[in-house]
């Protein structure tokens, strides 16, 4: 097993091949939109705690669709779902050009844009991720997930950058309007495949409430794929510092949208750099003590972050100096993350049954996206409390709270990738 990103399932699977390439490459442009977003906001009222509301609207309907989502994804074909779904979020990006294009002044129209793109997504993701089981091999699934982080991080690193140095020559019309034409690749990916109804290996009823509850009540009997959802909550909701990166730049060390740009680009990097270089994930047998060890090295990582922040507003080291840290620090948080994330996604995909998998992904996403919309809720009202503190806050808190999951639920480190248990 090679060093480098294993392509098998890319070279094995037109269907895999072009959902990767369209959701590559929409990736960029959705994490060109989130920083476009924050930097909009933070022009119009100048506050953290305002760019962390943009979190907040983005959570509510993105817990109710993903949850309600993933019911639907049992039922009908998944492929259907899918497409219908971007088409909502496609719409939502043309109507940010538009809100851009005409001046808008009033942040209450960002918030709307943002609460109903991630509806749409609470259903889009669930169906997406449900559909990898059934195009791939159960010992591709590892790789696959390596290939959609190495995905994902290269969008995290390329997006904010373009973001920032967009909207400083062209402003926020043409940078909502780059979102909007990449999003249409993300849709030719799902329009290419096959049909994808569900299995009849379980009970499947019409979506509803009772359908939802009896995906949490599945969820709550399940120790291993509980623990994989927890911990992403300790490191998402009480380490992300995403919110603060506005403020930090500003205040702390002497930037704008560009410094914001780097920011969120250093943890794509590190991310990126452990996707290409993740061709031996696939043969980790004790994937919760990988999950174990990777959120602690992400609470470590922005607690060091939190550090050079404190730093250079008390005037120790110099704002360049502090940048230069915080990019090590945020770059090490990104690597951390992926190898989190490869795993976690790894052990829901493989021990849990398929007419459950839309509802676990449901959660999933509610958990993987949502948390950080949390996050930045928590993060924007520490940052109004102590700008200088918030960050190195966080990232202690996630590490003494994984400690206490890991106490309290010791055999999640004994989950054993040969012989997958729920």
């Amino acid at each position: 097993m090679g060093l480098l990103v294993d392509l098998t399932p890319l070279r094995l699977h037109p269907d895999f091949r072009r959902l990767w390439v369209g959701n590559a490459l929409a990736g960029v442009g959705a994490n060109l939109a989130a920083t476009a977003i924050s930097l909009q906001v933070y022009a119009l009222t100048g506050s953290p705690f305002s760019v962390g509301l943009v979190g907040l609207f983005g959570l509510v309907p993105l817990v109710v669709l993903g949850l309600y989502g993933g019911a639907v994804v049992d039922t009908y074909d998944r492929r259907t779902v899918a497409i219908w779904g971007s088409v909502v979020m496609w719409l939502v990006a043309m109507l940010n050009v538009l809100q851009a294009a005409l001046g808008n002044t009033n942040e209450w129209v960002l918030y709307g844009l943002v609460a109903l793109n991630s509806a749409a997504f609470g259903v889009v993701s669930p169906a997406r991720q449900a559909i990898y089981p059934r195009i791939l091999e159960r010992e591709l699934l590892p790789a696959a997930n390596s290939l959609s982080s190495l995905a994902m991080s290269t969008s995290m690193l390329l997006g904010p950058m373009a973001a920032g140095f967009l909207v400083d020559l062209s402003g926020y019309t043409v940078t909502y309007a780059a979102d909007a034409a990449l999003f249409v690749f993300a849709m030719w990916g799902l329009w290419r495949l096959a049909p994808v109804p569900p299995l009849t290996d379980g009970p499947r009823r019409v979506p509803g409430i009772r359908s939802v509850l009896d995906g949490l009540s599945y969820l709550a009997k399940r120790p291993n794929l509980r623990m994989s959802f927890l911990t992403d909550f300790c490191a998402m909701i009480l380490a992300h510092p995403r919110a603060l990166y506005p403020a930090i730049a500003a205040v702390a060390l002497g930037g704008g949208a560009r410094t914001v740009g780097i920011l969120a680009a250093a943890t794509a990097a590190g991310a990126l750099v452990t996707s290409l270089l993740s061709g031996r994930l696939g043969g980790v047998r004790w994937q919760g003590r990988a999950v174990v060890l990777a959120v602690t090295g992400w609470g470590v990582s922005v607690a060091g972050f939190g550090f050079f922040v404190l730093a250079a507003t008390r005037g120790w080291v110099d704002p360049t100096t502090a940048l230069a840290g915080a990019v090590v620090m945020l770059a090490l948080a990104g690597a951390s993350d992926t190898i989190s994330m490869v795993f976690r996604t790894t052990i829901v995909q493989a021990a849990a049954e398929d007419h459950m998998r839309g509802r676990l992904q449901g959660v999933f996403i509610v958990v993987v996206a949502g948390g950080p919309r949390l996050g930045d809720v928590l993060a924007g009202s520490l940052g109004e409390l102590s700008l200088e503190w918030a960050a190195l806050i966080g990232g202690v808190a996630c590490v003494v709270a994984l400690a206490g999951l890991v106490a309290a639920q010791r055999g999640f480190l004994r989950y054993d990738a040969h012989h997958p248990e729920p």
